[in-house]
């Protein structure tokens, strides 16, 4: 079968970095243990799978705030993960005398410093993002009555500022056409409002890259996991502006043969938290793909949790 590998794939840079900090703390004999990690280190559960392997205890409900959820943390060392995390989280962590690693994406923590550089000044901020997802959850935190968080035309209709010193920014994953497309509304209804948009770069270019190459195919399948905003954002752009029908899946196993019976071309995409080793398993999986022959219909993974994190630990690091 012909498949279309659509660049880039693999973790970006923020994954990376969460990931190398948590898998060097476990490594760490100095770090106070427990190590508990506040929230999945990333949308990614073979990820919270491998951690937990190598010692590390990822606690998530997705019924609890990150505030809520460190009530269940006593003693010990805290991660923060990539999503980032409000100021409210950070200082209930050190009342409780815990170690603190902070694995917050760089980007996120731009779009929070700018956040809090415009409250300073005396705006109010309306926040594009998704609701209970942890990165809004961090934003907001920030300050919950001078940041506003909306997802759709209908919350932005709810609002009621008075304020006219107005900032719109958003969470670094979602669409970059969803944001553009909210933000015109919003200056529509408050005209003096600046506009900083904050898709990362990462997310950018894989949309992008959907958007062009998707077409081209009889059918996408999206490899990464169903929590992950900027993997489900890559399946929406290949069914609603790429005209191609896409499949999420976790891994190789999830594909059903049938979604590629008749069809000559697929094309392959990943989200920014899919380890490479998944998605080259799925890409090797498809191409082997015969209809006429059955014994190429299924695959069962090979991968386990070493080849999953694809991260060295650095056995001299402090992570101070």
């Amino acid at each position: 079968m012909k498949v279309i590998k659509i660049t880039p794939r693999g973790f970006c840079f923020g994954v990376v970095s969460a990931l190398k900090i948590a898998v060097d703390a476990a490594y760490n004999p100095s770090i106070p243990r427990p190590i508990y990690i506040l929230g999945n280190i990333v949308h990614n559960h073979f990820i919270s799978e491998a951690l937990k392997k190598i010692g590390l205890i990822t606690i998530d409900d997705k019924s609890k705030t990150r505030l809520e959820l460190l009530d269940l943390v006593d003693s010990g060392t805290v991660i923060f993960t990539a999503h980032g995390v409000s100021t409210a989280v950070i200082n209930k962590a050190q009342q409780k005398g815990l170690y603190i690693i902070n694995a917050t994406c760089k980007f996120v923590n731009k779009t929070n410093d700018y956040i809090i550089d415009k409250i300073k000044q005396g705006f109010d901020v309306i926040y594009i993002g998704k609701k209970r997802h942890p990165e809004p959850e961090g934003a907001v935190g920030i300050d919950p009555e001078k940041v506003h968080l909306i997802e759709n035309i209908e919350d932005i209709k709810k609002l009621n500022l008075t304020n006219s010193k107005i900032a719109i920014t958003n969470q670094t994953t979602m669409s970059f056409w969803d944001v553009e497309k909210l933000a015109k509304e919003i200056q529509n209804i408050y005209p003096t409002s600046e506009f900083l948009n904050e898709i990362c770069n990462a997310t950018q270019v894989r949309q992008v890259g959907v958007l062009n190459k998707a077409k081209n195919a009889d059918v996408t399948i999206v490899v990464g996991d169903p929590l992950s905003n900027n993997t489900n954002k890559l399946a929406f752009i290949s069914e609603k502006m790429a005209n191609t029908k896409s499949y999420l899946i976790e891994n190789v196993e999830d594909i059903n043969p049938d979604w590629l019976i008749g069809n000559n071309t697929v094309a392959v995409t990943s989200g920014a938290s899919t380890p490479t080793a998944i998605t080259n398993e799925v890409i090797d999986f498809l191409e082997s793909f015969d209809e006429k022959d059955e014994s190429t219909h299924h695959m069962i993974s090979k991968l386990n949790y070493l080849n999953i994190l694809q991260i060295i630990p650095n056995q001299n690091s402090n992570n101070n």
